[in-house]
């Protein structure tokens, strides 16, 4: 789990700490969080992979934090944790109705904790291969969904301009020529050639805004799309 990032959001420092000290050991990067409108605000600025949320903070309600990174396309994919001293089982069924992973009650042991932080997160490695695919917070495509969001905003493309942002994202970094393009998109048929690619690329980058800028023009080979 080298790499991975997990905010703690808990306002008792002494168990945000601790907590912390043994995901660190594990291998992850933490950022910890007493306050919840704090998180919010560093949350749009970097996605983590996992968050470990309190219900109980000093300014903010877990539970409406919850409800609000899972009604944000950008943030839903984000697995949670829920942490609480509360053990009531209604307290357990609304957080994962509200779309919460699991639920863990205080006190607690750190070692299961980590466990289910690990086993979690890959799940959702598993998941997000397949469906969807996220470059920083300035672009999400949901391949099942056949949806696209440029900073939480939904953007429209037709099915040929988003069949051909799958074919530049299934191999980011990767350069495809006009002809391969062509070649996966109409199998090459004769009546189309290689400006439909360029037309269709400009459509692109413009519906897409500010991420236009990630697909990159190889002189003279054909496109690529990189961070």
């Amino acid at each position: 789990m080298n790499g991975k990032t997990v905010y703690i959001v808990e306002d008792e420092q002494d168990i945000s700490s601790l907590i912390a000290l043994h995901l660190r050991k594990s291998g992850f990067i933490t950022v910890e969080f007493t306050k919840g409108d704090d998180f919010v605000n560093f949350l749009r600025r970097k996605i983590p992979d996992l968050v470990i949320l309190d219900l109980m903070l000093p300014d903010m309600d877990g539970i409406e934090i919850c409800k609000f990174m899972k009604s944000e396309p950008v943030y839903r994919s984000i697995p949670i944790i829920i942490l609480t001293a509360k053990n009531e089982e209604t307290d357990r069924i609304l957080g994962l109705e509200l779309g919460a992973d699991d639920y863990v009650t205080k006190p607690f042991s750190p070692r299961e904790l980590i466990v289910r932080v690990k086993n979690i997160i890959k799940r959702y490695q598993i998941g997000q291969e397949s469906n969807l695919q996220k470059i920083g917070n300035l672009l999400l495509v949901d391949f099942e969904k056949y949806e696209v969001y440029v900073k939480n905003k939904r953007v429209h493309l037709t099915q040929t301009e988003f069949n051909i942002l799958k074919i530049l994202l299934s191999k980011k970094g990767w350069v495809f020529s006009r002809e391969k393009i062509l070649d996966m998109l109409w199998h090459g048929e004769k009546a189309v050639i290689d400006r439909t690619v360029d037309v269709h690329i400009k459509k692109l980058r413009e519906k897409l805004g500010e991420a236009g800028i990630l697909i990159k023009n190889v002189r003279g080979v054909g496109y690529k799309i990189e961070e």
